[in-house]
């Protein structure tokens, strides 16, 4: 049971992340950093496949309640995710570079309950 297993939702949101993090790992990208902060908001991962960039969201969602975890990345986030992209780019220098943006959404607890959605926008 989840509740209980974390203090708060930042832990659950880190345990999480780590999880999409290896996963992505397996697939061949490589990490960059993890929860890049900024006034507008937060990536949660930056990885590398090749030579792109690849910022990636992730959800999780114990249930499919209100749609489950691959319908949680709502149009404010997206907002939210595109300008601190967009600060990322414009800290580290990264003109003219492949970027990439992929959704990890992660239902339930089953280690098969993860979809990785590439280009989600």
């Amino acid at each position: 049971m989840l509740k209980g297993l974390f203090g708060n939702t930042r832990e659950k949101g880190q345990h999480y992340e780590v999880i999409a993090e290896q996963y992505l790992i397996k697939q061949g990208l490589k990490p960059v950093t993890r929860n890049y902060l900024c006034r507008f908001g937060e990536i949660d991962l930056i990885m590398k496949e090749a030579n792109t960039w690849v910022f990636v969201e992730v959800k999780f969602r114990k249930s499919k309640a209100y749609g489950g975890a691959v319908n949680a990345l709502s149009a404010k986030k997206q907002q939210c995710l595109r300008r601190s992209i967009y600060q990322y780019t414009q800290d580290y220098a990264l003109h003219n570079r492949a970027l990439r943006v992929d959704f990890v959404a992660i239902q339930g607890d089953s280690p098969h309950a993860i979809q990785w959605i590439k280009n989600v926008f």
